[in-house]
């Protein structure tokens, strides 16, 4: 702990909103916000989050309140769940700030069928898409491969390169993937030879830890005007949620440049009291192409959520299409959107990069970059729940490019360590558990099951009312797993 910190009591300062002034402590330049109700900024206080916000907090070119969301989480260098925004190009971009997992996000598919359609086959279903989509850690792809030139202009096309030349996906799916699944600026020269060679085979894996692949069903939608946008028309409708991210490439990625930018800071006069948060000036060398070599994880991250979502549509084809013909692989992406990431985004005369670690773009209906379809609606925004407990769909307000940089929350956020649960909850129990609930599980362990147990996480239903209470999203509807595949 900073020998200055002791952790303060934030104080109100909006709806839901907690505040640390910069006065707080020497080093802040800007204040740490937090979006929390009273129970859940106890639990926040639990771990070294709060610290940790306060000490990004200190970081050379921000322009506004660093903040964290309310399923935030004690993370590396940033909490999880943290947002920072820095003045482009004389601010700081830190690698800490958008993880290890570039591009960890999470994309929903909406089918026509409906959950009396699709539950007699929900254990052929997830064994079929067992064998279509690899699961655990370093696991590689069977039949889908990318290296040398071929991996370099995947890196920088992104997902229009899968769908125009490999027959990968649909065309309709490029408008509804966040920066259409290319995010501009990726150089493929940026990135390693070792993070090439650790992710080339792994388009289309879900790998480990929280990483998931769940069928779903519509429980309740709460705004029908919304849900109808978004293409969620009923409830009882059947909806499939990707949860994964750059893999073995972006993990690599990642490392290079902590390593690269702790070797630097020090010619440019930049001080951090944690060395995990070690950064460079957005326009020297090493902060040009740590952002270009990103921007190449995260096409890579699209692209591999792209192929897990056209292995999904083939596996129901295969086990649905003998009785429900076309309709079987008719899943229509709703969104595709990330949760580890920087951006490059213009808030009134400034460009600011959006650190968003553990946080989601929430754009509101008037954003010029949302596809037509959802143009006077806002951006889909989804928040998955522990396993075995709810998901929510939002979406995003106006008042979030104020109020949070137009950003919120990505998920429940852990409440205890792995370790922890698996001292507290036994695999094999929860198992069972879930399946009296009427949930299947697939593909964990029942130690990395008991990792990923739903008591240890936060309580999503608290976590997403925060956000819709303070008036950053919306709450559109609410999806209940029947079945999970785990990573």
């Amino acid at each position: 702990m900073h020998p200055e910190t002791r952790l303060p009591e934030p104080r109100p300062v909006g709806p839901r909103i907690w505040e640390i002034p910069k006065s707080f402590r020497p080093d802040m330049r800007v204040p740490a916000r937090v979006f929390a109700s009273e129970e859940l900024l106890q639990q926040i206080r639990r771990d070294r989050s709060l610290e940790q916000l306060i000490n990004v907090a200190t970081l050379p070119g921000l322009a506004a309140p660093v903040m964290g969301m309310p399923d935030m989480h004690e993370g590396y260098g940033f909490p999880v769940g943290g947002v920072a925004a820095t003045r482009y190009p004389d601010g700081v971009i830190s690698p800490g700030g958008i993880g290890f997992d570039i591009n960890c996000g999470v994309r929903l598919l909406a089918s026509s069928l409906r959950r009396e359609e699709v539950e007699p086959y929900v254990h052929p279903l997830l064994h079929e898409l067992s064998r279509s989509v690899p699961t655990g850690y370093g696991r590689s792809s069977r039949d889908l491969a990318f290296s040398g030139k071929k991996l370099d202009r995947l890196l920088e096309e992104g997902v229009a390169l899968l769908v125009r030349q490999h027959g990968i996906g649909w065309e309709a799916d490029l408008p509804y993937i966040e920066s259409r699944g290319t995010i501009p600026g990726a150089r493929a020269a940026e990135v390693s030879d070792r993070a090439k060679h650790r992710g080339g085979d792994q388009l289309g894996t879900l790998g480990g830890g929280n990483h998931f692949l769940e069928i779903q069903y519509v429980e309740t939608i709460y705004d029908r005007r919304l849900a109808n946008a978004f293409g969620i028309t009923e409830e009882g409708q059947i909806t499939v949620l990707v949860h994964t991210g750059s893999r073995g490439l972006g993990h690599q990625v990642c490392t290079d440049y902590v390593r690269r930018m702790d070797a630097v800071m020090h010619q440019y006069g930049i001080r951090v009291p944690d060395r995990q948060l070690a950064c460079a000036p957005l326009d020297s060398k090493e902060g040009r192409a740590y952002f270009a070599a990103m921007c190449a994880a995260a096409n890579f991250a699209f692209c591999n959520r792209h192929v897990i979502a056209h292995r999904v549509r083939l596996a129901f084809e295969y086990i649905l299409g003998k009785n429900f013909g076309d309709r079987a692989g008719d899943l229509r992406t709703v969104y595709d959107v990330a949760h580890n990431i920087a951006k490059l985004e213009r808030y009134g005369d400034e460009v600011l990069c959006v650190h968003r670690k553990g946080a989601t773009r929430a754009f509101g209906p008037s954003a010029e970059e949302l596809p037509d379809r959802y143009r006077g609606f806002g951006q889909p925004v989804f928040i998955p729940g522990s396993m075995g407990t709810r998901s929510y769909v939002l979406a995003g307000r106006d008042e979030s490019r104020e109020l949070s940089l137009s950003s919120t929350c990505h998920g429940a956020g852990r409440a205890m360590s792995r370790a922890a649960a698996k001292k507290q909850v036994h695999g094999g129990e929860l198992r069972r558990e879930l399946a009296e609930r009427g949930i299947v599980v697939q593909g964990a362990s029942n130690q990395e099951l008991a990792e990923e147990a739903p008591q240890a996480y936060k309580d999503v239903d608290r976590v997403v009312d925060v956000v819709h209470e303070a008036g950053i999203a919306t709450k559109v509807a609410r999806l209940r797993p029947i079945a999970v595949m785990k990573g």
